[in-house]
């Protein structure tokens, strides 16, 4: 008899202190958990999420470096496998951008290539530069052949040679750029390709 008083007696200082600390019966405990854990499993992503966006600025630049790089590399190719009068066309099928000119872009790049590059008489340079202007960039070999039939220069070699050494260049600059942004990861104490996969799972490329 003694024994079930002091039960009951436990069983109801059991009934108190879950009344004083605001517990629940078992089913609405197990709601309680349950919504807890969800709030801890979202407080827990948006953690992550967070983390990831301040590690994936670390290779934001590195990214757009690598984006540009990729684009000079295939403009390389396109100009390296085809003559000049197919190249414009061939950059516009392959590389489709509305912000760019292409004949206008590599007919620039020509005339100011043509003028550091030339050995010769000073008014042919002149004549040749005015003669680029006034073609369009597919047409330039071919005006220019025709205009200087006797002439020592491969014009075909050499504005090829002259696009050429301008991507070159951009791809070297390119290049170095990456190395800089990479060297500033390795400064942070990450390791780059860690850093480059949470740059492309959080922007949904991986």
């Amino acid at each position: 008899m003694e024994d079930d008083s002091k039960k009951l007696y436990l069983e109801l200082q059991m009934e108190e202190l879950k009344a004083a600390l605001g517990v629940q019966e078992e089913a609405s405990v197990a709601e309680m958990n349950k919504a807890k854990i969800e709030q801890l499993k979202e407080a827990a992503a948006k953690k992550n999420r967070d983390k990831n966006a301040d590690v994936a600025k670390l290779y934001e630049n590195a990214a757009e470096y690598e984006k540009e790089l990729e684009h000079f590399e295939k403009e390389l190719e396109i100009i390296n496998s085809h003559q000049v009068k197919d190249i414009v066309e061939v950059l516009c099928k392959k590389l489709p951008d509305e912000e760019r000119n292409y004949g206008d872009e590599l007919k620039a790049i020509i005339v100011a290539g043509w003028v550091h590059s030339f050995e010769g008489d000073e008014l042919e340079l002149l004549g040749q530069c005015e003669l680029i202007k006034k073609v369009e960039f597919s047409n330039i070999v071919d005006a220019l052949v025709l205009a200087y039939p006797e002439s020592s220069i491969d014009f075909d070699v050499k504005v090829k040679a002259i696009l050429t050494k301008r991507l070159e260049t951009l791809i070297g600059i390119k290049k170095d750029h990456i190395e800089e942004e990479i060297e500033e990861i390795y400064i942070a104490g990450l390791k780059p390709s860690f850093v480059k996969r949470i740059y492309k799972e959080y922007h949904g490329l991986a």
